[in-house]
């Protein structure tokens, strides 16, 4: 492939770069690895109006789902567009918006979703009136998924939930979830599920918040008692949701631009080891940032192919289970590294409350969000067993 800009391409990037030098508050300025959901849970009024502020502006341009067609708000912009509008925010350092409504249910709706479904949620959720979460993992089915047994069962117009759910992040705060669910519990196990879309004010659902590493309380395990859920509510055919279930984990995968943050965040390191560390300019740590370095050009490699099978019509698969992989698990060996440098003032995680802290905490929260890397959107197991079967051809186990 030819790593070059086009002219319209060329003349795309100066355009993004500029607006968002122009628009970007201030505030923001630094964020962008934590998104949406990292600066809205920090608990400063400041950082909320800010990001009200930010997808106001971005909304403007059609940027806060550049992919989507223009009927749905979008700017529908090619895949080559939106992975250079990806590039300038990450350099930018400018949060993203995503999340499970952007990123996942609006896709989802635009091919399986009926017409009232797409008529009732998707212009909520551009505007972001109206949060979602998504309730597939299980104590029992995280990385095997299809081994579902949240349950739900006919009943009339309705079908009636009972089960549990885990690690579904912004519960505590969505107005509605994605839910996969056992219709047919005689079924083989990748057949036999639905798809719902889950009122969370509907009586009979009850939270409990689970609280990470970083202090934040955004998982929650779901519990589900005799919860009643309209039947026209259901995405996609009975019993057949599987299919539709693995589209939203596709687009979960299936994205770019972490491998771009990650080359920001290395460079921010780079410079602040120039001027903050003592010795900072010893042959030990250059070595391990200029390896870093290369990996992170690997992954955006990586990326790339993926993002030009996307702008040929292709569908990765996995590739883009390649990529997950390898940025997932650099991540967390650039989050090492960075901790290792700046020591026991890591620990400081605040964002400029003392004057101590390394790039504003951020080095003490990249290490602590790092950890799950690995784990959401398909463990490094799944993604190497993927790879594995439909990659390379070999026999499942």
């Amino acid at each position: 492939m030819d790593f070059r800009d086009s002219t319209r391409e060329l003349a795309f990037r100066g355009e993004a770069r500029a607006w968002i030098g122009e628009h970007l508050p201030p505030e923001l300025k630094g964020d962008a690895g934590e998104g949406e959901w990292g600066v809205l849970s920090s608990g400063h009024e400041r950082d909320r109006e800010a990001m009200s502020r930010w997808r106001e502006r971005l909304q403007s341009k059609g940027w806060v789902a550049p992919a989507w067609p223009p009927e749905y708000g979008g700017a529908a912009l090619s895949v080559m567009e939106q992975f250079i509008l990806k590039e300038e925010m990450a350099r930018a350092r400018a949060p993203r918006f995503g999340g499970v409504g952007l990123g996942w249910v609006a896709p989802t709706l635009m091919q399986f979703g009926a017409d009232w479904m797409k008529e009732r949620f998707i212009a909520r959720i551009l505007e972001g009136s109206e949060r979602w979460c998504q309730g597939f993992s299980e104590p029992g089915a995280g990385s095997d998924l299809a081994s579902v047994q949240t349950r739900a069962a006919r009943d009339g117009d309705d079908f009636v939930v009972n089960g549990q759910k885990i690690w579904t992040s912004g519960a505590h705060i969505s107005d509605w979830m994605i839910l996969l669910a056992r219709t047919d519990p005689a079924a083989p196990k990748h057949k036999g599920l639905s798809y719902f879309l889950l009122d969370m004010r509907t009586p009979g659902i009850s939270l409990s918040p689970i609280i990470n590493m970083v202090g934040n309380s955004g998982f929650n395990q779901v519990f589900f008692e005799d919860v009643r859920v309209p039947a026209r509510n259901m995405v996609g055919e009975e019993n057949r949701s599987w299919y539709v279930a693995a589209t939203t984990l596709d687009f979960e995968r299936s994205l770019v631009d972490l491998c771009v943050e990650y080359e920001a965040i290395l460079k921010e390191l780079i410079a602040w080891a120039r001027e903050a560390l003592p010795g900072g300019r010893g042959p030990g740590v250059r070595q391990e940032l200029v390896e870093m370095l290369i990996e992170v050009q690997v992954a955006r490699n990586l990326s790339l192919r993926v993002v030009s099978m996307q702008s040929r019509g292709e569908i990765p698969n996995y590739e883009a289970s390649i990529v997950k992989l390898f940025a997932s698990e650099l991540e967390q060996r650039m989050a090492s590294a960075a901790f290792r440098m700046a020591g026991m003032f890591a620990q400081l995680t605040g964002r400029g409350q003392s004057r101590w802290e390394p790039l504003m905490g951020r080095i003490g929260r990249f290490q602590l969000h790092s950890v799950a890397a690995t784990i959401g959107g398909g463990t490094s197991e799944v993604q190497r067993n993927i790879i594995a079967t439909r990659g390379l051809g070999l026999p499942r186990d």
